[in-house]
């Protein structure tokens, strides 16, 4: 059974920095691409980043390229979000999901953390 934990999550004034983990077990980590997703209440869960399984292709949404970056770490099974220039609008709990291709749809993805509450004040 797939078990993936997020942490590094918290409070962060606007225009700061987080770094995001997630730890995979129970999947061969290394064959997975991996992706963050993010949502907040009432809404669908929207998509973040992606990375393939060997970091050679990565993608970001519109909302965050140049401020996060994906990477990965395929020895401690962790996958990770750099969160750099944080707004207010980036308040969300933050999800990984494991899933077969780099994709941008939550559908396509397995298996799913628990998530972490990222909050970013003004």
């Amino acid at each position: 059974q797939a078990q993936l934990v997020e942490s590094g999550g918290g409070l962060v004034q606007a225009g700061g920095s987080l770094r995001l983990s997630c730890v995979a077990s129970g999947v061969t980590f290394s064959t997975y691409a991996m992706a963050w997703f993010r949502q907040t209440p009432g809404k669908d869960r929207e998509f973040i980043a992606t990375i393939s399984w060997n970091s050679a292709s990565a993608y970001y949404a519109d909302s965050v390229r140049g401020r996060f970056t994906i990477a990965r770490d395929n020895a401690k099974n962790t996958v990770y979000l750099q969160m750099n220039s944080l707004k207010p609008e980036d308040t969300a709990v933050y999800y990984c999901a494991v899933g077969s291709r780099e994709l941008v749809v939550a559908d396509y993805y397995d298996y799913w953390g628990q998530g972490t509450q990222v909050t970013v004040s003004s």
